[in-house]
């Protein structure tokens, strides 16, 4: 059995087990909704057309979630103007899937369960992605992976006592360290001594220079030649 009914403004032909796309409706996930306005009826090759509605018969379905459409571009443009506007709209929709169809005293129920999973959802699985941490903000999630990574520590157990020998307890302590004995300081190495040895005898030879170039007499200078003698 098949009808057509009317919502939103528009027709639609549906049987038991469809899911349905409508114009947005009131209701919460998972609840119950009824379509009056039934506009014709087929079961196998007789057909009820209504006048202008069947009565009597009614549609019911079970609404799954509500959401936002694709999205629809508008585009605006007048040429040699320098005109051009670009604007987008997602219409508000509405999800259900019919569950049976009642009219005349029968009824045509669908046999299967009703899936409360939305597109959204499908579509993050489908690409591999967690659903429920897609629409969190960076610092829940940080806050959350802090928590789970404190319950997975295991706690520290506690330290067993140490143990003490029955021993006394002039036995027990230990004897006070001696004090160590003083190195000698060791012997200055006799590169240094060789070091001061040479200095004084290669500070001689100049002292002599100096008193070699002091005794030394000048020589005279010559005589200037007389200029106006010539």
């Amino acid at each position: 059995m098949y009808a057509v009914i009317k919502t939103g403004g528009k027709q639609y032909r549906v049987q038991p087990g469809d899911l349905l796309v409508v114009e947005k409706l009131d209701g919460e996930p998972g609840a119950k909704v009824a379509f009056g306005d039934v506009l014709m009826l087929g079961d196998g090759e007789a057909i009820t057309v209504g006048a202008p509605l069947v009565s009597g018969a009614s549609v019911a379905a079970t609404l799954i979630e509500t959401r936002k459409g694709e999205k629809v571009k508008i585009f605006k443009k007048i040429r040699r103007q320098g005109y051009r506007r670009t604007r987008g709209h997602r219409q508000a929709e509405t999800v259900l899937r019919v569950t049976g169809i009642t009219a005349g005293g029968k009824e045509t129920k669908w046999d299967g369960e009703v899936s409360l999973i939305t597109k959204a959802e499908l579509d993050a699985r489908a690409r591999g992605l967690d659903f429920a941490t897609l629409n969190v903000s960076k610092k829940d999630l940080k806050v959350a992976a802090k928590a789970r990574a404190k319950d997975a520590k295991p706690a520290k157990a506690a330290k067993a006592p140490k143990a003490v020998d029955a021993a006394p307890a002039e036995a027990v302590a230990a004897p006070a360290p001696e004090a160590k004995a003083e190195a000698p300081k060791k012997a200055a190495a006799p590169k240094t001594e060789a070091k001061k040895a040479a200095a004084p005898k290669a500070a001689a030879p100049k002292a002599e220079a100096t008193e070699k170039k002091a005794a030394a007499p000048k020589k005279a200078a010559a005589p200037k030649k007389d200029k106006s003698a010539e």
